[in-house]
């Protein structure tokens, strides 16, 4: 896959603002839409998909630089890289897909919306050229669209828009 031609669309916020309870909502509504959808989520901390005593778990304390495991319902690979790999790295071992969400991040330099809530009284972490869109409970000084908290549905096809703008296909 084409880490530069697939789109991609970052979900960025404080810890603590439900960015993965919003994509939770999110994610069925996309797919209720036809799309096809990679989910990735940095991760600042250490973790572990593997529980203790499985066999996959096994092997990889083992030893094994990749250890994949699978059946006809899943698919599921655990690479120990070198170094931590790009965004890009890791959407050109995506299969296909027809878009791309991240949730974390905020260093990359896709499309953003931002999940923000008041009661943190902190600024927004992404620069506004950045945003596609806020989801928030209070009104913000920036020129994107601001949808609410619970709007998941909003989001849905503001997100849907963007996509059709991305492939250069008219409105409709």
């Amino acid at each position: 896959m084409d880490p530069n031609s697939t789109p991609v669309i970052t979900f960025v916020g404080l810890s603590g603002t439900g960015k993965t309870t919003f994509l939770e909502k999110l994610i069925p509504l996309l797919k209720e839409r036809g799309l096809r959808l990679a989910v990735l989520k940095h991760d600042a901390h250490r973790f572990e998909m593997d529980r203790p005593g499985k066999d996959t778990y096994r092997f990889s304390a083992a030893g094994a630089d990749v250890v994949a495991i699978s059946n006809r319902e899943k698919f599921a690979m655990i690479e120990q890289p070198s170094r931590e790999l790009s965004l890009e790295e890791i959407i050109s071992r995506l299969p296909e897909v027809d878009l791309v969400l991240t949730e974390g991040y905020k260093k990359n330099d896709r499309p953003k919306i931002e999940i923000h809530r008041a009661e943190l009284n902190r600024p927004l972490i992404a620069e506004p050229g950045e945003l596609l869109a806020v989801m928030t409970d209070e009104p913000l000084p920036v020129s994107v669209p601001q949808l609410p908290l619970t709007d998941a549905a909003g989001c849905a096809d503001l997100i849907l828009g963007y996509l059709r703008r991305y492939r250069g296909e008219a409105e409709g």
